[in-house]
């Protein structure tokens, strides 16, 4: 499904989602509800830059959550494609996760173009098989 589908699904489904987008790792927006989804893109990926800074441990950060007195952010990242959405204020945190991951891997990247295979070619002809040399036996030398 592409992002935007899968963006109209998730906030249909979640009545605590205000606005969502959907980005890859170098900012490039896929779909998104909000109105600028450019700027919107470009602030969920500096949260996600700057809590990269301050995390500790070597893997790498997968979700986010910042919450205001006037709502929250939520940001899940996954390989090089991220969505983040904003709430109301005291949202259930564990359901906006849920269903940002599911809306995340509902969005199935557009298949590349399929080169034409490769020409196949003629495979050598086998040689028969020769038949094993029958064993030499000695004449003996009375033997005519």
């Amino acid at each position: 499904m592409d992002a935007q589908q899968a963006l109209a699904d998730l906030t249909e489904i979640s009545s605590q989602i205000q606005a969502a987008v959907v980005f890859d790792d170098k900012g490039k927006v896929a779909g998104s509800t909000h109105a600028d989804g450019e700027a919107f893109a470009q602030a969920a990926g500096d949260l996600l830059a700057a809590a990269e800074e301050l995390k500790t441990g070597e893997s790498a950060l997968t979700q986010l959550e910042i919450a205001t007195g006037d709502g929250s952010v939520f940001v899940v990242r996954d390989g090089k494609s991220t969505i983040a959405a904003t709430t109301a204020p005291q949202p259930t945190s564990g359901l906006v996760f849920y269903d940002l991951k599911s809306a995340l891997r509902s969005v199935k990247p557009k298949p590349r173009p399929r080169r034409a295979p490769a020409a196949k070619k003629p495979a050598a002809k086998k040689q028969p098989a020769k038949k094993p040399a029958a064993p030499r036996t000695r004449k003996k030398p009375d033997e005519a």
